[in-house]
């Protein structure tokens, strides 16, 4: 198949889970991390509406609500990573990824090369994440991308979801 053209990105909390709940660490205004994507995935809030209560400095009156579904995300990283890798190689089956249900792709190390193509162009290359009504199925849609898209020396966890505990 031929290599996709396309990109995407979205921006992302530090969390801790506490005996409270969720906490919030930091919120980084970097739009490419993991953490990101599952976080805009379930947002069911207007980000926009969130960002401009912080900076008026009411977002005490905004009313913040969740998708009550589940996310996942797998990260996609070059041969080498953490440590040296290569770069430059297509990227294939982003398009067929992408046509599955409940799957978005966001690119973190990708690149449009002088023909055109999508290549790699980072040690993370790719976040696949997917939605579902349980972690189960958000895994599974998730692996289910994962298992279309290729390039050259592609790593990726296999146990992202696997031991999740829903309380």
């Amino acid at each position: 198949p031929a290599p996709s053209r396309r990109t995407l990105h979205a921006p992302y909390p530090g969390l801790k889970i506490t005996s409270d709940g969720p906490r919030v660490l930091e919120f980084n205004a970097r739009f490419g991390d993991p953490e990101a994507q599952v976080f805009m995935r379930l947002l069911k809030s207007d980000l926009f509406e969130i960002i401009k209560s912080c900076l008026d400095g009411d977002l005490v009156k905004q009313t913040i609500e969740w998708h009550p579904i589940f996310a996942v995300c797998v990260v996609m990283v070059s041969g080498g990573y953490p440590g040296k890798y290569q770069i430059g190689f297509p990227i294939t089956g982003i398009d067929k990824a992408e046509k599955l249900s409940d799957v978005v792709i966001f690119h973190a190390g990708t690149k449009i090369d002088k023909s055109g193509w999508l290549t790699t162009n980072g040690g993370r290359v790719l976040n696949v994440t997917a939605i579902g009504s349980t972690p189960e199925e958000a895994r599974n849609k998730a692996y289910e991308a994962v298992s279309v898209i290729h390039f050259e020396g592609m790593h990726y966890r296999n146990d992202i979801g696997l031991n999740f505990k829903v309380s």
